[in-house]
């Protein structure tokens, strides 16, 4: 039921170069948003300007996702403005950044937010805050509209995207069993968003196996649920269950409540959230700043920004944990963090291909494909008719090493990967090549942390989670994984230790 990346693209390595039809019309875009040479001039040692000039801050805050940005605005929320944001990128956000074009305004990457349990409190005070949640109740026009997701498997679209059609009574007999195993995980009480809020030694050994072995433990070999649970992995660690530990499968399903309303959605994803928080700690962020090096010294520490030395009491690094060894004087190599290269791509839609529908899903899969299906930016719109639209495109490279990943996403071009996508569309819309104009396409080469086995109960990653000194830790893979919910509570929880040290005075 699987087609591997690999498999993919080399048995279209040929093929995909032909795919273009002379005379058919011509498809506009670019890479978009690349920040890899950046990053490489880190890792390469690269030459940066001297110093010029010296601000002080009490608290500088490195790297503007909505870790960085969930910091700044706690700080600010608690009066306390004494602070600066620096972020590499123009436009902050992280994971969460958005487009707009004629059509509609649209996501880069993450696209929603599940409504968040009784457990995920900043979260749900953050959506009070933004009338997300009013007097116990979420604003509908912001609650996913249906139909909210579908699966095309055995040449037909299905409703929901856990397989339904065609299963044997062996795949429903482990579905069942899958199930009831996750519904005991869940009344343990141990599997919980924010994660450390349940997490117990008592689920150690499901962090050393991963959660391939641990199905095939329980033996739930169905190739159907095998598939899917893939591509659970995929979506949201953008790992294979071979590659991901047994905490990490589990937690996927036991972490969320069965029933659960939503997902909370937006035209432009998570950059909504982005857009919101800007408008309250904007002015304290600079975008286009890219920190090179920190030194901690006896009372304070000096960050490095182009030709400026921030100097701060608090140094709050919400980037990505990777960096930090490149960037923080005398900080050894970690060796429990792995991440997964990424592709999303955002292609403007002239009209619907004809194999469409009559019903606009939001998030739309296709089983066996070696790419993750597409959200449709218009999905939330009040229009009574759409006829152009913006799909969002995701792709996790997961088959192989992330090394081996990272490499084919820079080496290729964008025509490559532009006729990758429409070949892997044409699966199910053959006339989508006569419908799309446009195919932007962004690279992550490190969009998320993936929980392998050992990740979540390494000494590692536990020691830099701990909030200890001057220099605080915040990015979300200190959870292990890439969620909003994780993000803003390591943002916050960094904010909140420095609130307690150097502005007690103030209410908490």
């Amino acid at each position: 039921m699987r087609v591997s990346r690999r498999k993919f693209l080399q048995a279209g390595s040929a093929a995909l170069v032909g795919l273009s039809v002379k005379g058919e019309r011509p498809i506009g875009g670019s890479f978009v948003n690349d920040s890899f040479p950046l990053g490489h001039q880190l890792r390469d040692r690269g030459s940066f300007p001297a110093v010029r000039q010296i601000e002080k801050h009490s608290v500088a805050i490195v790297g503007g996702g909505i870790a960085g940005l969930s910091a700044a605005w706690r700080l600010h929320k608690r009066g306390f403005t004494d602070f600066i944001l620096l972020e590499m990128n123009e436009q902050p956000g992280g994971n969460s950044r958005w487009g707009q074009n004629e059509i509609t305004a649209y996501p880069w990457a993450a696209h929603y937010v599940p409504v968040p349990g009784p457990k995920a409190t900043y979260v749900r005070e953050l959506f009070e805050e933004l009338e997300v949640l009013k007097n116990g109740e979420w604003n509908e026009r912001f609650l996913c509209f249906a139909p909210q997701e579908r699966l095309f498997l055995y040449g037909k679209w299905q409703e929901g995207i856990e397989p339904a059609l065609g299963l044997a009574d062996k795949d429903r007999e482990q579905f069942r069993r899958l199930e009831d195993s996750i519904h005991a995980f869940r009344e343990t009480g141990g599997f919980t968003v924010p994660m450390e809020r349940g997490l117990s030694s008592k689920q150690a050994e499901l962090d050393r196996i991963s959660f391939q072995d641990w199905l095939r433990a329980q033996r739930m070999d169905s190739r159907i649920l095998n598939w899917y649970l893939d591509y659970c992995c995929r979506d949201d660690y953008g790992s294979l269950t071979s590659e991901t530990s047994a905490w990490g499968g589990i937690h996927y399903f036991a972490s969320r409540e069965p029933e659960e309303k939503g997902p909370l959605t937006w035209p432009e994803g998570n950059g909504w959230i982005v857009k919101k928080l800007l408008e309250r700690v904007g002015s304290c962020v600079r975008a286009g700043k890219m920190v090179h090096r920190i030194q901690r010294r006896k009372h304070d520490l000096s960050v490095f920004c182009g030709d400026t030395e921030h100097k701060a009491q608090f140094v709050i690094f919400a980037a990505p944990t990777f960096l930090a060894p490149y960037i923080v004087e005398g900080m050894p190599r970690l060796h429990g963090f792995e991440y997964s290269p990424w592709l999303t791509a955002n292609l403007t839609l002239d009209h619907i291909p004809a194999t469409y529908g009559s019903d606009p899903t939001w998030d739309n899969v296709v089983m066996g494909s070696p790419a993750l299906g597409y959200v449709d930016a218009m999905h939330q719109t009040l229009q009574s008719r759409v006829e152009r639209t913006l799909w969002t495109f995701y792709w996790a490279l997961a088959d192989g090493t992330p090394a081996d990943n990272r490499r084919l996403l820079l080496e290729k071009d964008w025509a490559y990967w532009k006729e990758a996508i429409l070949h892997d569309l044409e699966r199910v819309h053959p006339d989508i090549r006569r419908c799309v104009s446009r195919i932007d396409v962004m690279r992550f080469g490190h969009a998320m942390a993936r929980p392998k086995p050992g990740a979540i109960f390494s000494r590692e990653r536990r020691y830099l989670a701990n909030l200890n000194g001057r220099l605080l830790f915040a990015n979300s893979d200190l959870s292990g994984f890439s969620i909003f919910e994780e993000a803003q509570y390591r943002g916050v929880q960094a904010a909140e230790k420095v609130l307690a040290t150097v502005a007690g005075h103030l209410d908490s």
